[in-house]
């Protein structure tokens, strides 16, 4: 009976192999990767263009959601680093079968599985977060409601995104 050792640890022994673009792209880790890039393309880019208001009491713009810029701040800064990620990532998806040092594979692969994590819970609490200020705000005239739901509810999507990454 042959034990798994190092030649098959993180799929080394399948390094070196053609890249399959058809193939590649239709791995569960591959749509839900993109998933989680148009989710957090979603959320930042509603934020960024529909997020900040001028009420009528005041001429300078602040963030819909309860008036509180630093949720809109945090709420960017997420979306745009999961977005990256979900780009740098893809393309260590593409270069992993290339790897043929299963150390570097290793590293690649906790990496991914450590940002997963510490990404969905990031994205629970910005969820948390633009909820409970929405739950707070006071709906005027002017604020985009429906923009200030997706926004909510991509976050909420990008959770799942971002935990069905973890397998």
């Amino acid at each position: 009976m042959e034990e798994k050792g190092d030649s098959t640890a993180y799929g080394v022994a399948f390094a070196g192999g053609g890249f399959d673009l058809n193939k590649f792209i239709r791995q569960p880790q591959t749509i839900v990767r993109g998933l989680s890039l148009i989710f957090s393309l979603v959320v930042f880019g509603t934020i960024t263009n529909e997020g900040y208001i001028n009420p009528p009491t005041s001429a300078q713009a602040h963030c819909m959601f309860n008036q509180n810029d630093s949720a809109c701040h945090f709420t960017v800064a997420i979306g745009v680093i999961a977005f990256l990620a979900c780009v740098v990532f893809t393309v260590l998806d593409i270069y992993l079968p290339f790897m043929s040092n299963a150390p570097d594979r290793k590293y690649v692969i906790m990496a991914e599985l450590a940002f997963s994590g510490l990404w969905t819970f990031l994205w629970f609490v910005c969820f948390c977060l633009l909820a409970s200020e929405w739950a707070r705000t006071h709906v005027i005239i002017g604020i985009p409601l429906e923009a200030a739901q997706a926004t909510i509810a991509f976050s909420f999507f990008s959770i799942a995104t971002w935990v069905s990454l973890l397998f």
